[in-house]
């Protein structure tokens, strides 16, 4: 697709692929929601813009980076696999859906990978951005109450809300792979650093 895009010639598969996000996603309450995935892909496609890399990838990248992750599928490569033949039956180029694949394939925080693509690290910076600050917050407490965790325990603090923070969250600001997202990680991770100043005190 190249690095500039005209949206008017794409506006329907991305069309498309907003509806197909939405089905699975809706409904989720752990964090994962349709609205997850919409702000993960403004923001890369924000943060693209600045980088000159391929809007298109990277924001269709943005839109699927959580199609198949095991966290949210019972089968993950099924999904996959699906995601593969709906994204040739809108009529993507199969060169495009290989760069849209090598693009969201190793942004999962817990595979401690960095993607090799300019694309995928602009969509794994997207995705962690919005697992801290304000929202991060939110998030992290609608995957605990989704899975069952407590919120915190001074005694025994593994598998709590709060112990994400530590675990994850407060991590993410070093590992940010562009100059654009380490600025915005810098205020959210401050934000988080309050919020965890002000729990402690009120517990």
């Amino acid at each position: 697709m190249g690095k500039s895009l005209d949206y008017s010639k794409v506006e329907n598969q991305l069309t498309a692929i907003r509806n197909y996000i939405h089905q699975f996603f809706a409904l989720d309450s752990t964090g994962h929601d349709f609205y997850h995935m919409k702000r993960v892909a403004k923001l890369a496609r924000f943060i693209a813009e600045h980088e000159k890399a391929d809007l298109f990838v990277t924001e269709v990248g943005a839109w699927l980076h959580d199609i198949g992750d095991d966290k949210l599928f019972s089968c993950p490569e099924e999904a996959i696999e699906n995601m593969i033949s709906f994204l040739k039956e809108i009529k993507i180029p199969e060169e495009t859906i290989s760069d849209i694949l090598n693009a969201i394939e190793d942004i999962s925080f817990r595979g401690g990978k960095t993607p090799k693509t300019i694309e995928g690290k602009i969509i794994q910076d997207a995705d962690r951005l919005d697992a801290i600050g304000a929202i991060g917050i939110a998030r992290t407490f609608a995957y605990g109450g989704a899975k069952g965790q407590l919120i915190y325990n001074d005694i025994q603090a593994d598998d709590t809300s709060i112990q994400h923070f530590h675990d994850k969250l407060l991590l993410l600001k070093d590992r940010m792979n562009t100059e654009f997202a380490k600025k915005i990680a810098q205020e959210r991770h401050e934000f988080m650093e309050s919020f965890l100043s002000k729990f402690y005190d009120e517990w």
